[in-house]
C-alpha cells in the first residue's frame, strides 16, 4: 500500500490525507488523491470521517500542500489507528 502523508488544520477539526495513486495507468504523469475529511471525535481516539476525494498531477498535489502549510495547516501522524500497547 501507498505511505500516505497527514495535514491538519490548526483546531483540529479538518483533515487532509496525500496518498499516491498506484492504480494510475498513465505512462507520463504520476497522480496523488487529496482525500478531506473531518474530526468527529476527541483528537485521535477515532479516525476522521472523509469526506471527499480529489485526484492531481503530482505536482499540483504539492503546490496544494504548500499552500495549506501557508495557511496554518500542520503535517501530523494517522494517530488513530495506531493500536495502544
Amino acid at each position: 500500500m501507498a505511505r500516505s502523508y497527514w495535514l491538519v488544520n490548526s483546531n483540529r477539526s479538518r483533515v487532509k490525507r496525500f496518498i499516491e495513486n498506484t492504480n494510475n495507468k498513465d505512462q507520463f504523469f504520476k497522480y496523488m488523491f487529496i482525500d478531506s475529511g473531518k474530526v468527529i471525535s476527541t483528537w485521535g481516539k477515532e479516525p476522521p470521517v472523509m469526506t471527499s476525494r480529489e485526484e492531481f498531477k503530482i505536482e499540483l498535489a504539492r503546490e496544494e500542500w504548500g499552500k495549506l502549510i501557508a495557511q496554518g495547516w500542520r503535517r501530523t501522524e494517522e494517530i488513530w489507528t495506531k493500536k495502544e500497547s
